[in-house]
C-alpha cells in the first residue's frame, strides 16, 4: 500500500443542517487520532462552522482546509479554498445563491464566473453533473461537462472527485471517472462524502434526512442513502477501496498540500468613523470633544477626580484604538433620542464614566465608583461590547438606519442557531420514526427545557415524570437516539439584537443570507464574530421600554424629552416594601417580592442590590440572607481588613458585586485593575483546583508586598473565592435598576395606564395577562370588557378605568383589527349580523370575539349569538342579505363558570371575576383561606387554593430541589414553598393541575408571607 498520507476533502457538519450527525469536534480528534495531517470542512452552502473548524484543527495540529459543497446549475459540486482569495470568493458565491432562494440556493455559470479565482472544484457527487451524465450513460456530454469547470475555473483547478460507496453502478462509475481523467488529463482525489464518523452513526443520519425531507423510515426518499458507507474512514481504509486507483488517493494529498490557512483571524475589520462635525479631526480626538462636553453636561463642576478618570479612560480606548465603536455607538444613540426613541443602554458599559457622558448609559460610573476595567482594560486587550435597549416597537428604525449609514455590503445582523433540546429532538426523531401527533404531544408534555442527552437523568430524576409516557421501553430507542443530536443547530436564524458594521464588504468575510425578514445576516454567531475581526453591536429590544413610553407619551401626553417619574418618592418606596411589585422590571417574580418585603428598600442603592441579588449565584453562594440581616440591623457588617471597608460598605461587607472583588485583588494585592478583572474571569469559571492554588499564592505574595501578613491574605482570598463565581456586575445592576424604578413609579401612580401598556406588549414578564388584569383591580382600577363599539386595537387607560382592546383577541390579526375599526369608523355596528356582513373576518374571528363578550351590548347570551353567527357567514358567503330576525333565548346560554373559562381561553384573561369565584363557597366549607385573609391574620396553620402560576424549581445552595409557585386567587398572590420530600409525594398533582390546594404553615418574615406546603391535593368541583 501507498505510504501517501489521506486527507478528506468533503465532510459535512451539523452545519449541514439536517445532513451532518457528528461534531466538528469528533471529526479532527479522529483525525488527529489517526495522523490524518489536513482536512476539510464541505458543509452545504455554509460556513457557519470555519472558524471553530479552524481554531480546532490548529491546536491539534492539523491543517484546516475550509469549503463548500454547493448548486451550480442544479447540480452539486465541491469547492475548496486554496488561499484567502478563495475563500473571499467562495463567500461572495455563496451571498450570490442564497440572496435568490435561502431555502434551495443555486447559481448559474454566469453567477460563477468572475468568483473562481483561489478556488479548487472537485466534480463532485453522485448528484453531480458530470457523475449524473455518466450513469445516463453519456461519457461525451459528461466529458464536456468536464471541460466546461475547467475552462471556469483553470485546469489546474479541476480534479475528478471520486466516491466509493458500494452503491448500485459504483463499479461503473468510478471506471467512466477514471477514463474522463485520462482523455482530459484531469487528476483524481478520492473522498468519502462523510456524513458521520462512523458506519453505527448512520441509523442518526437516516433519521435526520427524514426530518429534513419530511418523511419516516417508513417512507423512501431519493436523498435518503442505501448504505452507510459515507463515514470517516481511515486511510488504510480508503486505501483498500481505491486499490485499483491509487492516483486518487495521491490526488487528495496534492490539493492538502496546496491549500493554505485561506481564514484570517483576530485582525481589527471595524470601518472608520466620520461625522460632518468632524472638520478633519481624528475619531479620538472628536470622541474626546464630545466626552469632554458631555462631561460639563452632566457634571457641569468638572472637579480633579472626574477630569482624572475620564482621562484615564480615554487614555485606555486611545491605545485599545476603539474610539470608532464608541463614536458609531454614539451616533445610533443620537438617532434614536432625534427620532424620541426610547433607550438605555444596560450591561458592563456602564462601567464607564466616557459611556455615561456620550448618554449611551444613563449609570454614572464615577458617582458609583465603578471600575472601568470591568469593561476594558489594556491587559485584555478585548473588543468593546455595548448594549443599548431599545423601545421594542421601534428597535427595527434604528437598525435600519445603521443599514443606511453604513450601506448592505457593509452591515449584517449576527446569526444565531436553533438548537436541539430535549423537546425539539423528542418532536423530530419522534415523528420520523413514525409517531402520530397525539403520541407527539404525548411524549413532549411537561417536558422541561433540558439538553436532548440529559433526558434520562431528567426522567429518572424528576417525580412528576414517573407515569410519563417515555418511561415506557418502547421510547428508549427514541431517548437514546435524541442523545447523539444533543446541541446539533436545527436552523440558521437572526440574532434577537446583534448587528455588526465592517469597513470591508462583509461578503469578503462571511457569506450573507437573507433572514425570513429579509435583512442581511452573517452565517457567524455572537460567538465568532469577534475571532473574524468583526464587533458586534448590540442593539436590543426591550418591551418594558416601549411600554413605559406608551405610558408617559400616550396616556399621560408628557411632553416629549419629559419623564412624569419623579425620583425618591417615598409612595413608591413604601409599594416596594410591600412586596407588591407584579409588573414591575426586574422585581416581580415570587424571590423578587419576597426581597422587597424583607428588605424595605428605600434608596436606589437597595433597589441596585435587588437586581444583583436574585440571581442562581448569589442564592446558592448564600449572599441573601446575610445581605438581608445587615441591611436590617440584625448583624453588624464585619471587614477582615480596613482597606476593604470602602469597598463593601454599600453591601454591608458582602461580596456581591463583579467590580468588589477588582477592587479587592487590586487594593490588598498590588494588582492592576486589568490584572484584577483577569483574576476575576479566571475564578467565575471554577477552573481546576490546581489553577484556584497558583492564583491563591500569587494573591498572598502580592499582598505581603502590600503589607498585608500572610493569614489575613490568605482569609480575604477565601473570602473572594467564594463569591467570585456567584459576583454580578453592578453596572449592569444598576443600569436594570434605574429601569425598575421607573415602572415602580408609574405602577403606583398610574396604574390604569401602566398595566394597560404591559398588556399591550405581551409576552414580557413573569406573569400572564389575567394576573396583571387581577392586580389591576385590586388597585382599584376598573377593568371595561371588550365591546365591538368602544374597544380600540389596543387596550385603552384613564383615570382609574382600563379598557380591554381588540389585540387581546388571540387569532386576531393587525389587519383584521384595522378593518373593523375602519368599518366602526363609517358607521357604528348595529349587530351580530351587520358585523358580519361589513368585515371580511373568518368565523373562528368572530367566534372568538362572542366569547369574549365584543357582542354583550346586543344579546347577553354568547351560545345564543355563537348560533346566528354560523349563519350570518353562511348568508355572507351565498351573498344573501336577510332581515335581521330577533335573537331567539329559546337557546340556554352557557352556565356560568363554562361561560368564564371560554372567555378566558379567547382573551387569555377575564375582564369580570375570578375563577376562584366559583369555588370560594365549596373552598369555605372545607376551612380554605383567601390568600388576603391569610396575609391579614395570624393564623400558623392555613388551607388555601388557588390558579397555579409558573410552578419552578431554582437552584438552591443545598443542592436539594425545592419548587416555589404562586397560588393566584380573587383576592391576590399566596407564594408556596415546597421542600424536597413534599415535592416527590405531590410531584404529579403540582405540575399536572391548573388548580391546587395547599395546606401547610405560615412564613411571615416583614411584609413578605408564603407558606411551606405539606398537603397537596387538585382543587376540583
Amino acid at each position: 500500500m501507498s505510504s501517501t498520507p489521506f486527507v478528506h476533502l468533503h465532510l459535512h457538519s451539523p452545519y449541514s443542517f439536517l445532513d451532518g450527525a457528528s461534531s466538528i469536534s469528533a471529526y479532527l480528534e479522529r483525525a488527529a487520532q489517526w495522523g490524518m495531517p489536513a482536512l476539510a470542512l464541505t458543509d452545504h452552502h455554509n460556513l457557519s462552522g470555519a472558524v471553530e473548524f479552524q481554531k480546532t484543527a490548529k491546536k491539534l495540529g492539523i491543517r484546516p482546509i475550509l469549503g463548500a459543497e454547493i448548486s451550480l446549475a442544479k447540480h452539486h459540486i465541491t469547492l475548496l479554498a486554496e488561499n484567502n482569495l478563495g475563500y473571499e470568493n467562495l463567500c461572495r458565491l455563496l451571498t450570490r445563491a442564497l440572496a435568490k432562494d435561502r431555502h434551495n440556493p443555486d447559481l448559474t455559470w454566469d453567477e460563477l464566473a468572475p468568483h473562481t479565482q483561489g478556488l479548487i472544484a472537485l466534480s463532485g457527487c453522485r448528484r453531480s453533473l458530470v457523475n449524473r451524465l455518466l450513469l445516463l450513460r453519456q461519457p461525451d456530454a459528461a466529458r464536456d461537462a468536464l471541460e466546461k469547470l475547467k475552462a471556469y475555473f483553470g485546469p489546474r483547478q479541476v480534479y475528478i472527485e471520486m466516491i466509493h460507496s458500494y452503491l448500485p453502478q459504483n463499479r461503473y462509475l468510478l471506471e467512466g471517472l477514471q477514463v474522463l481523467s485520462e482523455q482530459t488529463n484531469t487528476p483524481t482525489a478520492a473522498t468519502n462524502n462523510v456524513h458521520y464518523l462512523a458506519k453505527e452513526d448512520f441509523p442518526i443520519h437516516d433519521l435526520l434526512t427524514c426530518v429534513r425531507t419530511k418523511t419516516t423510515l417508513e417512507d423512501l426518499h431519493p436523498e435518503r442513502s442505501m448504505n452507510g458507507e459515507n463515514y470517516f474512514a481511515s486511510t488504510a481504509e480508503m486505501q483498500q477501496r481505491f486499490a485499483r486507483y491509487p492516483q486518487a488517493l495521491q490526488g487528495t494529498w496534492e490539493i492538502a498540500q496546496r491549500c493554505q490557512e485561506s481564514l484570517p483571524l483576530d485582525r481589527s475589520l471595524f470601518p472608520r468613523f466620520s461625522h460632518p462635525d468632524m472638520n478633519g479631526q481624528t475619531a479620538g480626538g472628536f470622541l474626546e470633544d464630545l466626552v469632554w462636553q458631555g462631561a460639563r453636561n452632566r457634571y457641569g463642576n468638572l472637579n480633579q477626580t472626574i477630569r482624572q478618570r475620564l482621562q484615564h479612560e480615554l487614555h485606555i480606548i486611545r491605545s485599545l484604538d476603539v474610539a470608532d465603536y464608541f463614536l458609531a455607538v454614539w451616533d445610533i444613540v443620537q438617532f434614536a433620542k432625534g427620532r424620541g426613541i426610547a433607550w438605555a443602554g444596560r450591561g458592563s458599559a456602564a462601567d464607564s464614566a466616557a459611556a455615561y457622558c456620550l448618554e449611551l448609559t444613563n449609570v454614572d460610573a464615577i458617582g458609583r465608583n465603578l471600575l472601568f476595567e470591568r469593561f476594558l482594560s489594556l491587559e485584555r486587550s478585548q473588543t468593546p461590547d455595548i448594549d443599548i435597549d431599545f423601545d421594542a416597537g421601534r428597535r427595527d428604525e434604528v437598525a435600519d438606519y445603521v443599514y443606511r449609514r453604513y450601506g448592505q455590503d457593509y452591515t449584517a445582523s449576527v446569526c444565531t442557531f436553533s438548537t436541539y433540546h430535549a423537546r425539539s429532538a423528542l418532536r423530530d426523531f419522534g415523528r420520523a420514526l413514525g409517531l402520530n401527533s397525539a403520541e407527539l404531544r404525548a411524549i413532549t408534555a411537561h417536558i422541561p427545557h433540558a439538553p436532548a442527552d440529559a433526558l434520562p437523568h431528567v426522567l429518572q430524576s424528576m417525580p412528576e415524570l414517573r407515569q410519563h409516557p417515555l418511561q415506557h421501553p418502547k421510547y428508549q430507542r427514541l431517548v437514546h437516539l435524541c442523545a447523539a443530536i444533543n446541541g446539533f443547530p436545527r436552523h440558521i436564524g437572526t440574532h434577537l439584537g446583534g448587528m455588526v458594521i465592517c469597513g470591508r464588504p462583509l461578503w469578503s468575510v462571511s457569506p450573507l443570507q437573507p433572514s425570513a425578514k429579509g435583512v442581511a445576516i452573517l452565517q457567524f454567531d455572537k460567538d465568532t464574530i469577534e475571532d473574524l475581526g468583526l464587533i458586534k453591536l448590540d442593539l436590543l429590544s426591550l418591551r418594558t421600554l416601549a411600554a413605559v413610553q406608551q405610558v408617559e407619551q400616550g396616556f399621560l401626553q408628557a411632553p416629549n424629552g419629559t419623564s412624569p417619574v419623579v425620583y425618591d418618592d417615598p409612595a413608591t418606596y413604601a409599594m416596594l416594601q410591600r412586596g407588591d411589585t407584579v409588573g414591575v422590571f426586574q422585581l416581580e417574580s415570587p424571590a423578587q417580592r419576597s426581597l422587597q418585603g424583607r428588605l424595605h428598600s428605600e434608596t436606589m442603592e437597595d433597589i441596585i442590590a435587588s437586581v444583583a441579588l436574585i440571581r442562581p449565584g448569589p442564592i446558592q453562594g448564600d449572599m441573601v440572607h446575610p445581605f438581608i440581616r445587615r441591611r436590617r440591623g440584625e448583624e453588624p457588617a464585619s471587614y477582615i481588613h480596613p482597606k476593604l471597608e470602602p469597598i463593601l460598605k454599600k453591601t454591608y461587607g458582602v461580596v456581591l458585586y463583579q467590580e468588589q472583588v477588582i477592587a479587592i485583588a487590586t487594593e490588598i494585592a498590588g494588582f492592576t485593575p486589568g490584572e484584577a478583572d483577569r483574576l476575576r474571569r479566571v475564578m467565575s469559571k471554577f477552573r481546576s483546583h490546581h489553577e484556584m492554588e497558583a492564583i491563591g499564592t500569587l494573591f498572598r505574595q502580592r499582598a505581603a508586598e502590600q503589607g498585608i501578613d500572610d493569614a489575613t491574605a490568605a482569609e480575604i482570598f477565601s473570602y473572594i473565592q467564594g463569591y467570585a463565581g456567584y459576583g454580578f456586575c453592578e453596572a449592569h445592576a444598576a443600569a436594570f435598576a434605574d429601569t425598575a424604578y421607573k415602572t415602580a413609579y408609574l405602577l403606583e401612580h398610574h396604574p390604569a395606564q401602566f398595566y394597560a401598556a404591559l398588556l399591550n406588549h405581551q409576552p414580557m414578564g413573569f406573569y400572564p395577562p389575567n394576573t396583571l388584569c387581577l392586580q389591576a383591580r385590586l388597585r382599584g382600577v376598573t377593568i371595561q370588557p371588550l365591546d365591538i363599539a368602544k374597544s380600540e386595537a389596543i387596550c385603552s387607560a384613564g383615570g382609574g378605568w382600563l379598557r380591554i382592546g381588540l389585540n387581546q383577541v388571540r387569532g386576531l390579526t393587525d389587519h383584521q383589527r384595522q378593518d373593523i375599526l375602519t368599518q366602526r369608523e363609517q358607521q357604528p355596528f348595529t349587530s351580530l349580523g351587520d358585523f358580519i356582513h361589513r368585515t371580511a373576518l373568518h368565523q373562528d374571528n368572530v367566534e372568538a370575539l362572542v366569547l369574549a363578550g365584543a357582542f354583550d351590548r346586543f344579546s347577553t347570551n354568547r351560545r345564543s349569538l355563537l348560533w346566528d353567527c354560523t349563519r350570518h357567514i353562511k348568508e355572507r358567503r351565498s351573498a344573501l342579505v336577510m332581515e335581521e330576525p330577533a335573537i331567539h333565548h329559546t337557546i340556554e346560554d352557557f352556565p356560568a363558570l363554562e361561560r368564564w373559562v371560554r372567555e378566558y381561553q379567547a382573551l387569555g384573561l377575564s375582564a369580570n371575576g375570578h375563577i376562584l369565584d366559583f369555588y370560594r363557597s365549596q373552598l369555605q366549607k372545607q376551612g380554605a383561606l383567601t390568600g388576603a385573609e391569610i396575609r391579614a391574620g395570624k393564623q400558623q396553620r392555613v388551607r388555601t387554593a388557588g390558579l397555579v402560576i409558573r410552578p419552578h424549581r431554582p437552584p438552591t445552595r443545598s443542592g436539594r430541589v425545592v419548587v416555589f409557585l404562586t397560588l393566584e386567587d380573587e383576592t391576590g398572590l399566596m407564594d408556596a414553598t415546597i421542600f424536597e420530600s413534599v415535592y416527590h409525594r405531590y410531584a404529579q398533582v403540582i405540575f399536572h393541575h391548573p388548580l391546587l390546594v395547599v395546606e401547610g404553615s405560615v412564613l411571615r418574615d416583614g411584609a413578605a408571607v408564603s407558606v411551606t406546603a405539606d398537603r397537596i391535593w387538585p382543587l376540583k368541583l
